[in-house]
């Protein structure tokens, strides 16, 4: 079995990864997000996304961009510890971590064939990502929600407690 550290790559390891396997006819899925706290929702939505096709890979926001995209007092887990947390899931088979506020760059590095986003967002949050995806071939693909679980409303829940 690989360890968690090992499925933590470069996305110029990914690359040559994601090449490899496409010429073996492998089915790429990408997905990104934050990641913060862990819950059962992500764990649905990982599982769902690895379903879809062969290799599972997860771009990860990095501390700076969770902060320019969730405010200063996020992230809660630092960002190595956080891709740790996801590459030890049995759905996920590399991670990687990122800067950039949109996966857009990215993206047309490794040109998945599957590029996954959470059912609660939509095909319109995320229109600007579902035409670069269907631009080179690609498809972009929902997964399901779990209603009433984010690391938001958990945040807020311990807060109170």
């Amino acid at each position: 079995m690989q360890t968690s550290a090992a499925k933590i790559k470069t996305i110029k390891e990914l690359i040559k990864i994601v090449g490899k396997a496409k010429s073996e006819g492998k089915i790429i899925v990408t997905t990104n997000g934050c990641f913060d706290i862990l819950h059962v929702g992500h764990t649905n939505y990982l599982e769902n996304a690895k379903n879809m096709g062969d290799i599972l890979i997860v771009g990860l926001n990095s501390d700076k961009s969770v902060k320019r995209n969730k405010g200063d007092k996020r992230p809660i887990v630092g960002e190595k510890e956080r891709a740790k947390v996801i590459a030890a899931l049995t759905a996920v088979d590399y991670v990687f971590i990122f800067n950039e506020e949109t996966p857009k760059p990215w993206l047309l590095k490794i040109k998945p064939h599957i590029h996954v986003k959470g059912g609660d967002y939509g095909y319109g949050q995320n229109l600007i990502e579902k035409k670069l995806v269907e631009k080179y071939g690609g498809r972009m693909a929902l997964a399901p929600h779990v209603k009433n679980r984010s690391t938001t409303k958990l945040i807020k829940k311990i807060k109170n407690l």
